[in-house]
């Protein structure tokens, strides 16, 4: 991202990374799965078969709490019959009327799946107990404003296991903060587009901290779900969390010809083995999920997605002044970093190992996030600057000298040079590094020829060498090279000779 604004500095007014959508489910510990509410029926005394009985209650109470709070607001529920309803836009023309005080904003209802259980007698074993099914039953939508986080919803269901959805966005709560510290600001729709102060507002942004956050939902969890006082508190797990790296452009039109150039340079330069690059992980031949990128249009403008399982990161603008990279986790143990992994034997080690779903694992995912957005931006500025390119691939062809022995120059369009450059790129090498062995594998080569290659690697700047380890990474002048080498190769040289190719057939 530093070489991004190095690039656009006079055209940048400013830089806000911050969380966008965030959606997070509440489970009720002891009866969230069939096993665990089959024992809590047998420890209480209750008929496996009259489970439906004792749900009812609990219906009801959540029915009435519904509609005592609405009446407290002035407020009617409105019940959805339509399947395109969309809340969202309800809501905002209910809040263009109201204002953004704090309070309850609006309470919607809808029949939507829910999970279920069923009475299951085994004739064969004689055992009596739940199973797991589907089933409808009348969900509340509660929306309201909340001092920290702005503009929230909780998705109540009124069957057991009673599994909450809490949603937030971190723009809305940044701009909550913003305004409890008395800084200006222009929040439009989920974009700041003007801030006083950019450095204090990323400071907020950071320090959204998750154990407020587990008291808030607590709290909102026993205010509009009431029956959750009866069970173990719940257990409050990430569903999904949008992180987005917000540029700001000083003007509309130096946005607007840029993003053009970016667009392209994404469409055509950005491979499977990018996208992993970017999102932190090494790309493996046992990999079975989908990796691609989408090209879409909407009304605001275009959007270039890349996505890699559960987890995309996307390029577009906003507004025609922001440029905004976003990465999405639907499953954030997606991601890996170093934490302490508690074994079913009782012992505890440090290692590498997914991240756990859990609301603490913000702190963590927000430096992945950040992470994966700072690379994103590295190589789209890396590939789109014409006159860098040029100049590093010149200084990359010629020999350097060192200690009276000459190194010859790399040639990244054909030969040797080519597939030793896409061996250094392929499978997220920036993230993790590459060691002698690894070339001798994708290259077919021997350690000796190797090592004389990445003395070569060395004496030209483009790779450097971690201390106490036998890995290697990229300097920043050894990923812009590669990265123009390559874009130039697949874009421009491949494409006009097969045009000279056809012109003489």
């Amino acid at each position: 991202m530093d070489l991004f604004l190095q690039r656009h500095a006079g055209k940048v007014a400013g830089v806000l990374s911050c969380w966008d959508r965030v959606v997070i489910t509440g489970t009720i510990p002891g009866i969230c799965f069939a096993q665990g509410m089959t024992g809590f029926l047998n420890a209480n005394g209750i008929r496996i078969f009259d489970y439906p009985e004792w749900a009812e209650p609990l219906r009801n109470r959540i029915r009435e709490n519904a509609g005592r709070l609405a009446a407290e607001a002035g407020l009617e529920i409105e019940f959805i019959r339509k399947n395109d309803f969309r809340k969202e836009r309800r809501v905002r023309q209910i809040l263009l009327a109201r204002g953004e005080h704090p309070g309850l904003v609006h309470v919607f209802s809808a029949m939507e799946p829910c999970a279920s259980y069923t009475p299951w007698h085994d004739k064969k074993t004689g055992r009596t107990y739940l199973k797991p099914a589907t089933a409808k039953c009348l969900h509340y939508y509660f929306y309201f404003v909340l001092p920290q986080l702005g503009l929230c919803y909780l998705r109540v269901p009124t069957w057991a296991p009673f599994r909450l959805q809490f949603y937030f966005n971190g723009h809305n709560a940044l701009a909550a903060m913003l305004r409890n510290k008395g800084i200006g600001f222009r929040l439009l729709d989920n974009t700041f587009v003007q801030c006083d102060d950019q450095d204090a507002a990323q400071v907020l942004s950071d320090g959204l901290k998750p154990e407020i956050i587990h008291r808030i939902l607590d709290s909102v969890a026993a205010r509009y779900c009431p029956v959750v006082e009866k069970f173990s508190p719940c257990h409050w797990s990430l569903m999904q969390v949008e992180y987005a790296t917000d540029i700001v452009f000083r003007r509309q039109a130096d946005l607007t010809h840029l993003y053009a150039e970016l667009s392209r340079t994404a469409i055509h330069s950005i491979k499977a083995d990018k996208v992993s690059t970017f999102l932190g992980r090494k790309l493996h031949p046992g990999y079975r999920d989908e990796i691609g990128n989408n090209f879409s249009t909407r009304i605001e403008g275009t959007c270039i997605k890349h996505h890699m399982g559960r987890v995309s990161i996307k390029m577009y603008d906003k507004h025609g002044l922001v440029l905004r990279v976003e990465t999405t986790a639907n499953d954030v143990s997606f991601f890996k970093h170093h934490r302490k992994v508690e074994h079913r034997d009782g012992t505890v080690t440090r290692k590498v190992a997914p991240l756990k779903k859990s609301i603490y694992s913000l702190v963590d995912l927000r430096g992945l996030l950040f992470a994966a957005n700072h690379r994103y931006l590295d190589f789209i500025a890396a590939v789109d600057d014409p006159t860098n390119a040029m100049r590093d691939l010149d200084k990359l062809s010629h020999p350097v000298r060192k200690n009276d022995r000459s190194f010859r120059g790399f040639n990244l369009f054909s030969g040797p040079d080519l597939e030793l450059f896409r061996a250094i790129i392929d499978g997220g090498t920036n993230v993790s590094g590459f060691r002698n062995r690894d070339l001798q594998q994708s290259l077919s080569i021997s350690g000796r020829q190797v090592s004389a290659v990445l003395r070569r690697l060395r004496e030209h700047g483009l790779i450097k060498k971690v201390g106490g380890t036998f890995k290697y990474y990229l300097t920043a002048f050894g990923r812009r090279a590669t990265a123009t080498g390559l874009k130039l190769r697949e874009m421009a040289a491949i494409p006009l000779l097969r045009g000279m190719l056809t012109q003489k057939a």
